[in-house]
């Protein structure tokens, strides 16, 4: 089975008026499609990256949804304190074969939002309308430890706050009588997030007693010109892994600075060729096109090229 490009919601600061809206809990792990055509068992992520390996749990498929051929789409997460935590999922996302990564599976487990099906023994179902989607779930998906269904609110301002005051990431409004269309983004499903947040890349750092405490960062403008967006140092990283970060950041330290729009001689900060990549929420952007109070939510696999410098994400 062909992986495909999932549909996408667009970011909204409103609440979308309507009884033929819903809204779900935006879970903040990583974007999973599994695809079974009765003998195998894929899982692939929103950018097509293959991650069958990193979630072994998912792989038997007859324990949750018995049928000959399906597509799901959900969020895969894992649990810290009793919410989700992006920084943890992606110590699972990032193995390359979790099987050798002995404890793994029990130190991070996971739990699988299925919120969409795609395909049905071998017809696709992505033209009914999303209540009908939502029944066909209901009625065919079995719960388990590691499969979850998202439930859908007609109360939408309720759970918006319930949201926001437990510290979740947001809510996803979608309207019942949209379709799934295949690699689209349009407005028939909406994203209201407690904070905004993106995938940038790290072009520099500054070390205190030769530990790395300051990641700087930037995203490319449309004439590829990496512009430098701030600095962070808050996050869920611990000392161990700053020490960790220093060791790789220590072999791709370069004399240029890759940002265009700052002073090349910038006092303290060591440049670093712009490959890796890291996911940072903040609370908004300032008036010199920099971050206010980015936090480092983890490190994740991009292509630079493609974290570029679009305000609205």
């Amino acid at each position: 089975m062909k992986p495909i490009v999932p549909f996408e919601p667009v970011v909204t600061e409103s609440v979308p008026i309507g009884d033929n809206w819903v809204a779900q809990v935006k879970w903040d792990g990583t974007r999973i499609l599994t695809y079974h055509d009765g003998d195998n068992t894929k899982l692939y992520n929103r950018k097509l990256n293959e991650r069958t390996k990193q979630y072994p749990e998912l792989l038997h498929a007859s324990t949750y949804l018995e049928a000959d051929s399906f597509i799901l789409d959900g969020e895969v997460i894992a649990l810290k304190n009793g919410k989700p935590s992006f920084y943890d999922v992606m110590k699972r996302d990032r193995l390359k074969n979790i099987e050798r990564n002995g404890g793994m599976m029990d130190r991070v487990p996971i739990t699988y939002m299925v919120f969409d099906i795609l395909y049905l023994n071998g017809n696709w179902v992505t033209d009914k309308p999303l209540a009908e989607r939502m029944e066909l779930l209901k009625a065919l998906v079995k719960p388990n430890e590691h499969v979850q269904l998202v439930e859908s609110f007609s109360d939408k301002e309720g759970l918006l706050q319930a949201c926001l005051s437990n510290d979740l990431e947001g809510v996803v409004f979608k309207d019942l009588t949209s379709s799934y269309t295949l690699g689209a983004k349009d407005k028939r499903w909406l994203k209201r997030k407690k904070q905004h947040d993106l995938i940038a890349v790290i072009g520099g750092v500054t070390y205190k007693n030769g530990v790395a405490n300051s990641l700087h960062l930037g995203l490319y403008d449309q004439e590829t010109n990496l512009i430098y967006i701030g600095s962070v140092g808050n996050g869920k990283l611990t000392n161990k892994d700053w020490v960790e970060l220093t060791k790789i950041l220590v072999t791709l330290q370069m004399e240029n600075c890759p940002f265009t729009n700052i002073n090349d001689g910038k006092s303290a900060m060591v440049w670093l060729k712009p490959i890796l990549t890291v996911k940072v929420s903040f609370l908004e952007w300032i008036e010199d096109q920099t971050l206010r109070h980015p936090i480092i939510e983890a490190f994740v696999t991009a292509d630079p090229l493609e974290c570029r410098l679009e305000k609205e994400e």
